[in-house]
Order: C-alpha cells, then structure tokens, then sequence
C-alpha cells in the first residue's frame, strides 16, 4: 500500500530511493567530519549522537529528517559532499528548512556538480510514518510517494 505525503520543493527533481531516518537534528559537520571523510571513507555518518545515523551510509540515500542543526558550515560541507559523490540523493525535512541547509543544497545544485533533490515542510506524520529502507519515490512538485 502506498503512502502519499505533499510537501513545498526546494530543488525539484524526479527520484527514486531508499530512506534513511532521523528524528533528531541533523547535524552536518558533525556528520560529515569525521575521519573517513578526512581520509577518504566518505558518505558514513560520524555523528555519535544521531544514534538512528551513525556509521550508516549516507551517499544516495534519501535523508528523511525534521531540521539541520549546528555550525554555519554545514552548507559548505553539503557541497564538498556533492562533489565527492557522498552527499544524499534527496533530503525530506518535516519541517521548515533552515538557511544553512537551503544553502547547502542551492550551492550543491549550482557548483558542486550534482543536485540533492530537496522537499520540505512534509509535516511529523510523515517521520512517524517513514522508516530506513522504506522505497520513496519524490515527484518535482514536491508530492513523495512511499511504497514500502
């Protein structure tokens, strides 16, 4: 049974993929500072207090999350990870997204050679109804469909 869920597009796109799931802040530098990024294993969360994202893989994936969260950096670290090839395909925000995310995402799409389809203001049931490995198909008006 398929899940319909509307939200306003940032960067529009056609995509389809697999979820991964924070209830939690996502914190960019956080979670794409670690030493795998430093040394080359990019794209796997280092963020020791997003226990739902930590160690899990982030590149190509669907990052369903609520908000961005910490440092004025994290625009710029979204896109170095587009140029590495490790950012997200697609980030879903439940809510509002904030500026340094929005940021990241319009510099990405613009010169870091790849776009991270971006949708916001889903609402909280669409968190508390998406989990990882969940196959999501995002629209360009904004419309996610879940299928399972």
């Amino acid at each position: 049974m398929n899940k319909t869920f509307k939200g306003r597009p940032i960067i529009p796109g056609n995509i389809r993929g697999e979820a991964l799931v924070t209830t939690q802040g996502f914190n960019i530098l956080a979670s794409y500072m670690g030493e795998g990024f430093l040394e080359g294993e990019i794209g796997i969360c280092s963020d020791q207090n997003n226990k739902a994202l930590y160690g899990k893989k982030m590149s190509g994936k669907v990052l369903c999350l609520p908000v961005t969260i910490g440092s004025t950096t994290g625009g710029v670290l979204l896109q170095i990870a587009c140029k590495q090839k490790s950012a997200p395909s697609a980030m879903l925000f439940s809510e509002h997204i904030d500026s340094l995310a929005a940021a990241g995402v319009v510099l990405s799409d613009i010169w870091g050679n790849g776009k991270i389809v971006t949708v916001d203001q889903l609402g909280t049931d669409f968190l508390d109804y998406v989990k990882d490995g969940m196959v999501m198909e995002i629209k360009e008006d904004g419309t996610v469909i879940i299928t399972g």
